[in-house]
C-alpha cells in the first residue's frame, strides 16, 4: 500500500470513530438538557404549591369579611335606635337594654371574626381609612385637618379597611 492509500484509510478510520463519539456527545448533552428541565419543572411545582398555600392562607384570613360588610347597616341601626331612645323617645327600658345587648353581641362577633373600629378619636384625618363628608371651619382648640365629627363608624379586617370612617374634618 501506498502512503496516500495509508493516510485514506486512517482519515476514515478517525471519521468512523468521530462519528461514534459524536452521537454518545450529543446523548450526553441532551441528557443535560432534560436534567436541567426536570430541575426547572420540579422547582415550578414547588413555587405553585407555595403560592397555592399562601393564597389560601389570604383567603381564610378575609374570609369574614363580605359577612362582616353586610352587617355593617343592621349596626349602625341599632345604635340610630338607641340613640332616639335614649333622646326622650318614651321606649322602655327593658327595649334600650334589649337593643343595647344585641349590639354588643353583633360587635362581640365581628370582633371574634378580626374585625374591628378604626380608632379616630381625636385624630388627623387620614384618607387611608377615613372619608371626609363635610369640612368646617376650624373650632377653636382645633387644627387644620383634625376630625371634629364621626357620622360612620370605619371597620377593618387585620390590615384591609372594610369600609372608611365617614368624619367631619376642620378646615384651615
Amino acid at each position: 500500500m501506498s502512503d496516500d492509500s495509508e493516510d485514506i484509510v486512517m482519515e476514515k478510520e478517525e471519521e468512523l470513530i468521530e462519528e461514534e463519539i459524536d452521537p454518545l456527545v450529543s446523548m450526553a448533552e441532551k441528557i443535560n438538557d432534560l436534567e436541567k428541565e426536570l430541575q426547572y419543572s420540579a422547582a415550578e411545582i414547588i413555587n405553585i404549591r407555595q403560592r397555592s398555600i399562601r393564597d389560601k392562607n389570604e383567603l381564610n384570613k378575609y374570609r369574614s369579611s363580605t359577612l362582616a360588610i353586610r352587617l355593617f347597616p343592621i349596626i349602625d341601626n341599632l345604635k340610630r335606635a338607641i340613640k332616639s331612645t335614649i333622646n326622650g323617645k318614651n321606649i322602655s327600658d327593658s327595649l334600650i337594654e334589649g337593643l343595647k345587648m344585641t349590639l354588643d353581641g353583633m360587635e362581640d362577633i365581628l370582633k371574634a371574626e378580626g374585625v374591628e373600629k378604626i380608632n379616630i378619636e381625636d385624630d388627623k384625618f387620614d384618607p387611608s381609612y377615613m372619608e371626609s363628608i363635610a369640612s368646617i371651619s376650624c373650632p377653636e382648640g382645633k387644627n387644620p385637618g383634625d376630625v371634629i365629627e364621626i357620622i360612620e363608624e370605619g371597620y377593618k379586617l387585620h390590615d384591609r379597611v372594610l369600609r372608611a370612617a365617614k368624619v367631619i374634618v376642620a378646615e384651615g
